[in-house]
């Protein structure tokens, strides 16, 4: 028998329909739609397809319906978990981890907000979003309360009045430097290939360091799995495949995946809006006679090994690459020139997981990331090289690392690790004439040695907390960081939470504006590490206090913020100081309040999100020692959307509206530009945009396992022309004169696409 179901949406009755459905999408549905959590092991479901006929019905007449048709048990705990088992009397331990979610289907199924404050994504179980028609997980980021992407690129998001450099990117335990295809404006990661997605914004365990505003782990499928899978995809800007490859039963699979643009083969609309906005004021969109050869491809592979119960494997390779080949002619003098951009970003991991009881576990992990960006613009005059102007940025990121957890009790939990990492970083400006100038160049090494330990504990009846200690040393400038974490949670009620984080990090490596700005004008910053003295370590603390409400349907979540950044850089050059070409180095005060607000209701989910964001920077010799409106202070944001799925369709319709930001107000005089005011006094008009998306999935025959999905979106609806950026080219010394750039948001920009599963 299923105990008694009180919470409201668990008593009401939804339309539900499945067709030869595998029962853990079954299950995710119902999670979904009736707001429970369910609890089961893999191998009692995995194989188990299930079809009910479509019509109203509560949890429990639901559940009811599936026992009779799998001959399993179900058994309703706290009002909230069902947990799923082949016998009556069996008792599942992971019943303990689901009490770790605070808010399910955050903005839609397959988005998760956990007691910690993170934010778990599970691409195969994501809803459709407004604008997007694949999973693509940095997009989706983009539509939580306090991440913003002012710029629209994929990768360029700002957390919480943070720069994106200070955003760690993660796949399979490789850290990514690589912005994104075409310039950032598509993810660098293929969507349809990641299997889970945690987000942390604040309150990070202290196993991470590195980076100041926020994590963005992915792991592509770490199962064994047993059946063969093949998916092959198409949208207006690429094609992809995946393969998921069963090698021996239970114990070896392979997964491997491979997208690339095919612009060389035609051009879409799609990708014509987003080169568009990319090239805009570049010589490539002001060119009459240029010829631009433009493509992207990654590809990724991951081999799982599991021996036995005790002891698993894998390991990991991603490959990501961009090249630009633009060749153009001055006719009245006969020369040619050639700029030719290639950025890659190559890694490769392995790890060894290994349960020594049932207590007590060992993750073991190694990893190397190789990221390049090479630049060259070639001058040919009657077909011989007169000049060449290269540009280089190279990083070699490799770490090993080891993590302990002990699970004393069902309230303590223990970790402790080690990691060690070597970052080696360079970059070089060359001018090649009949001789060669070296015009700018550095390279360092830093080597980091990290030891760390966490405690978590959960009681119900007073406040859960986790407490964390991460001590890193930076061997080559003899420096010890000391960074504490702490999460506190308490249970106010049945439906009000209260969460609390406060902790300090600190980073080594960032990016940094060009002291030599390049003629193509499309990648004007460069990685550099930190040398403990004219550029020390990046220092940040991060405090944060919020309150969820869930209620049936219904949820409310609210945090407010505090972020204090010491240590920043900024090139004087980009605030249009020709009298100091220095870097200079200070530090940034970021007050904040995130607000979002939840409904579903017969089919639909609502969702509204506030951002409140006031974001100040201040160095010593600028702006007359003032503090001033840092480039990431956007201070209202609001997002809404409306999603409905009935059967295999869905369709998302979301708008955004956000103030402008703060630019620098530029004077004309007879001198040129003047600039007068302060750094960041002016601010751009209001910013707002309409996206609607549309998916259908199918089968096509009852007989045939081969199932199919199409989708179509539209951003922009209404074709607004956002003024997104204004800034200024040219300042390399007293004499030059200083250019305005002013960059304008995506027009409307349809995609369409489709995939084929079997």
């Amino acid at each position: 028998m299923l105990q008694p179901i009180l919470a409201f949406s668990q008593e009401e009755a939804f339309y539900l329909e499945f067709k030869d459905e595998n029962l853990v999408k079954v299950f995710s549905e119902i999670e979904n739609t009736y707001e429970v959590l369910f609890s089961y092991k893999d191998i009692d479901v995995d194989k188990k397809q299930i079809s009910i006929v479509g019509e109203k019905r509560t949890l429990q007449e639901i559940l009811e319906l599936i026992k009779q048709k799998t001959n399993l048990n179900f058994n309703v705990l706290s009002n909230r978990y069902v947990v799923v088992s082949k016998s009556s009397e069996e008792i599942m331990a992971s019943v303990r981890e689901l009490d770790m979610v605070v808010i399910k289907s955050y903005l839609t199924s397959g988005i998760e907000k956990n007691k910690d404050g993170s934010f778990k994504l599970v691409p195969s179980e994501l809803g459709i979003l407004p604008g997007l028609t694949e999973p693509d997980v940095l997009e989706s980021i983009q539509l939580l309360p306090g991440v913003l992407s002012p710029n629209e690129t994929a990768s360029g998001f700002f957390v919480r009045g943070g720069s994106s450099d200070q955003n760690r990117l993660i796949w399979d335990g490789i850290n990514i430097y690589h912005k994104g295809h075409l310039f950032g404006m598509i993810s660098p990661l293929n969507p349809n290939v990641a299997s889970k997605i945690n987000f942390i914004n604040k309150g990070s365990h202290s196993r991470y360091g590195e980076r100041l505003s926020s994590i963005i782990e992915i792991f592509s499928n770490g199962k064994i799995d047993n059946t063969l899978n093949v998916e092959l995809g198409a949208n207006g800007t690429n094609v992809d495949a995946l393969l998921e490859l069963p090698i021996l039963k239970d114990k070896l699979s392979l997964q491997a995946s491979v997208r690339r643009s095919y612009m060389e083969l035609f051009e879409t609309p799609t990708y014509n809006q987003l080169a568009e906005k990319v090239f805009e004021s570049t010589k490539i969109s002001e060119g009459d006679n240029g010829e631009n050869d433009f493509s992207f491809m990654d590809y990724t592979l991951r081999l799982n090994y599991k021996p036995n119960r005790s002891n698993s494997f894998y390991v990991s390779l991603i490959n990501i690459d961009n090249q630009l080949d633009y060749n153009s002619e001055e006719t009245t003098s006969n020369r040619m020139f050639n700029d030719n951009l290639v950025i890659t970003n190559s890694g490769y991991s392995a790890g060894w997981d290994i349960n020594w009881n049932d207590k007590l576990s060992q993750k073991n992990q190694a990893f190397f990331s190789d990221y390049s960006l090479n630049y060259n613009f070639i001058t040919k005059e009657n077909n011989e090289q007169v000049s060449d102007f290269e540009k280089r940025n190279t990083i070699y990121d490799s770490g090993i690392s080891t993590e302990l957890n002990y699970r004393k009790s069902d309230v303590l939990n223990y970790n402790f690790g080690y990691q060690y990492n070597l970052k080696d970083v360079a970059y070089a400006f060359i001018n090649t004439a009949d001789l060669s100038f070296v015009l700018d160049t550095e390279e360092r090494i830093i080597q980091t040695h990290s030891l760390y330990g966490n405690v978590d504990y959960k009681n119900k009846n007073s406040f859960n907390f986790s407490l964390g200690l991460r001590g890193s040393y930076y061997k080559e400038i003899d420096a010890v960081r000391l960074e504490p974490r702490l999460i506190v949670h308490k249970d106010l009620s049945d439906y009000l939470k209260l969460q609390a984080t406060t902790e300090i990090k600190n980073q080594i490596i960032n990016e940094v504006d060009e002291t030599v700005f390049s003629d193509l004008s499309l990648e004007n910053k460069v990685w550099r590490l930190i040398d403990g003295n004219d550029f020390p370590i990046l220092n940040s603390h991060h405090t944060s206090l919020g309150f969820s409400y869930t209620k049936g349907s219904f949820s409310v979540d609210t945090d407010v913020y505090y972020k204090k950044l010491k240590n920043i850089s900024a090139l004087s050059l980009g605030f249009l100081n020709p009298e100091n070409s220095e870097f200079n180095v200070g530090n940034q005060n970021v007050l904040g309040l995130d607000v979002f607000l939840k409904k579903r209701f017969n089919g639909f989910n609502t969702w509204v999100s506030y951002s409140f964001n006031r974001a100040r920077s201040k160095f010593k010799n600028l702006n007359e020692n003032k503090s001033f409106n840092s480039k990431s202070n956007v201070t209202h944001a609001v997002s809404t959307a409306v999603s409905y799925k009935k059967d295999g369709f869905q369709v998302s319709l979301g708008w955004k509206w956000q103030t402008g930001r703060p630019y620098t107000i530029a004077e004309e005089s007879d001198d040129g530009l003047d600039f007068n005011n302060g750094i960041n006094t002016g601010k751009l008009p209001v910013y707002h945009r309409l996206d609607l998306s549309s998916t259908y999935s199918f089968n096509f025959s009852k007989k045939s396992n081969l199932k199919g999905k199409v989708g179509v979106s539209l951003r922009n609806i209404y074709n607004k022309h956002n003024l997104i950026t204004k800034e200024y080219r040219g300042n390399n010394s007293l004499s030059d004169s200083v250019e305005l750039i002013e960059r304008y948001s995506i027009g409307i920009t349809p995609n369409v696409m489709f995939r084929l599963y079997w």
